[in-house]
Formats: structure tokens, sequence, C-alpha cells
């Protein structure tokens, strides 16, 4: 992979926003769903560290792309997963995953087209890019000179300097009957109100920021973090220092809920939220940001 000039790096750097060292409490008090392995929670103690204000924006991610000649594992494959209210014809995609019928195999769908052939990403420049896998962010980190940030630095950051809430700004979905993220209104999966704004993502600057000047992290797109999938730390011992997550696996973390997250069906939008996917997937919902040291 080729890597980004020096200039480009320290571009992309200054980008990034700092998050104090410290100890601060991992995990949920009690799991919604006990695979996730995200409770009880446990302290964790980092060192300050850099992180981006936002996910990986079209615009930036076809910059790495045009300079690199990069092509995505969807690109590779040709094909990925579109969920189904966002296609003009669902019914001409009737290839879905077992048990999982709002996701549709689209040929031709990939980051660019994320819809498939005959969308694009014009008017969503500023919309974080999609249709990522992990292998894929990890180039993107590899040119650019930063990284993927852990997941226990995700999750200190999330948090915005607040201490056992569920979101980035407190423990209420709706601060001020105002809506404060990109999550799914409505039936799912059978019909989307976007009574946020959004029936798919959103600008990644889109609502307020938290506590640490980052956007959107929660909500909007899940986001892969650099560790395999296992349980968090050890609540039992002193405080895990830097932790990387387990040594051992395939499947990778992904952090922070998407704009398909709904009570009824995901209610994993909360800043100690996690799923996995294998590091090959591509799905419409999945991005990153990127971290350096501090």
């Amino acid at each position: 992979m080729p890597r980004a000039a020096a200039s480009v790096t320290e571009e992309l750097r200054t980008g990034l926003r700092p998050v104090p060292g410290g100890i601060f409490q991992m995990g949920a008090r009690r799991s919604t769903y006990g695979g996730d392995l995200d409770s009880p929670r446990r302290k964790v103690r980092l060192d300050g560290f850099l992180i981006s204000a936002f996910a990986v924006t079209n615009a930036e991610y076809a910059r790495f792309v045009h300079e690199t000649g990069y092509r995505t594992v969807a690109e590779n494959e040709g094909w990925s997963f579109v969920f189904h209210l966002l296609l003009p014809d669902p019914a001409a995609f009737p290839a879905s995953p077992p048990g999982l019928p709002w996701w549709r195999k689209v040929d031709g769908a990939c980051w660019s087209a994320p819809e498939g052939p005959g969308s694009s990403v014009e008017g969503r420049a500023d919309h974080p890019a999609v249709h990522i896998a992990w292998y894929d962010a990890l180039a993107y980190c590899t040119w650019s000179g930063l990284r993927l940030p852990t997941e226990a630095e995700w999750e200190r950051a999330a948090r915005g300097g607040l201490g056992n809430r569920k979101f980035p700004w407190g423990d209420d979905l709706m601060p001020g009957g105002i809506f404060a993220m990109n999550t799914f209104q409505g039936d799912f999966p059978h019909a989307n109100t976007a009574a946020d704004g959004y029936p798919g993502t959103a600008p990644v600057d889109a609502f307020r920021p938290n506590g640490y000047g980052l956007y959107n992290m929660t909500g909007n797109v899940w986001e892969w973090v650099a560790d395999r999938f296992g349980p968090l730390p050890d609540a039992d011992r002193l405080p895990a220092r830097n932790p990387t997550g387990a040594e051992l696996g395939h499947a990778r973390v992904q952090r922070g809920g998407s704009y398909l997250c709904h009570a009824s069906y995901c209610d994993r939008y909360h800043v100690h939220s996690r799923t996995r996917n294998d590091p090959d997937s591509s799905t419409g919902n999945a991005g990153f940001r990127v971290a350096a040291d501090g």
C-alpha cells in the first residue's frame, strides 16, 4: 500500500481531537444482548490519544482511492449488502442472508455506489463512507499514517467525559424532545418515517458534538475499531492499561450503532454498545474513524 506524503498525514492529523488519559468505566451495568459481552462495567486506564471528530467521509475516502488505486472488498467481490428500503425496487434483489430479509445482496454496491448501479455519492461528500470492510479501513489507515482506535479508546472518546451515561450527551434518548443522533424511526424493518431527517446516512457533522468535540459517536454508521472481538478486560483485576482486545479470533469489533438501530430490533445505539463482524464483511451501514497516539 502506498503511503501518503508526510504533509498529507500532518494535514489529516490536524483534524484529530485530543482525548485525555485516565481511568474510566467501560461497558454496561447489564447487557441487553448477552452475546455482546459488554457487561459488567470495569475500570480501564488509558494514555491520552487523538481521534477524529468525524467518521471518514466519502470525500476523504475518494481522495485515498484516487491516490492509491485501492479497490475495496465489495468492489473486488462485486457486491455488498444494502438495506431494502434504500433500494428503488427491493424485489429486484431477492437474495438475503439467512434470517435477515431486510439486507439485500446488490451486485455493484460499494462505497462509491452505495445503493448499487445508478447510485453515487454525489451530494453526499460529507456523509460517512460505507460498504467499508475492516480490511478497507486498515488500508486507509496504512496510507494515511494514522490508525484505527482501540475499542477502549473509542468508548472513552464516545462518552465525551461523562461517566456511566447511555449516550454521548447523557441518559435521555431525545434531550429536550430533539433528535440527537441518526437512528431508525417507525416500524422496523417495514417503514421508516425518517423523522430525524435521514432515511440513510447523515452528514458526519450532523447533530451536536459531545464534550470532546466528536460527532455521531452513536447512530449513523457502525464504526470499525482495531480489536478482535472477545470479552472486555477482566472486571475483577486492577484497571487494564491500554487494552487491545482479544489475542485470538477472526471477528472484529464495531461500535456505536447505525441509522438502522431501533429499540425493537437492535438496541445498540449507546456508548457502551458493541457488535462484531468478519473483517471482510461489507454493508451499507459500516464505516470508521481514525486515531493516533497523543
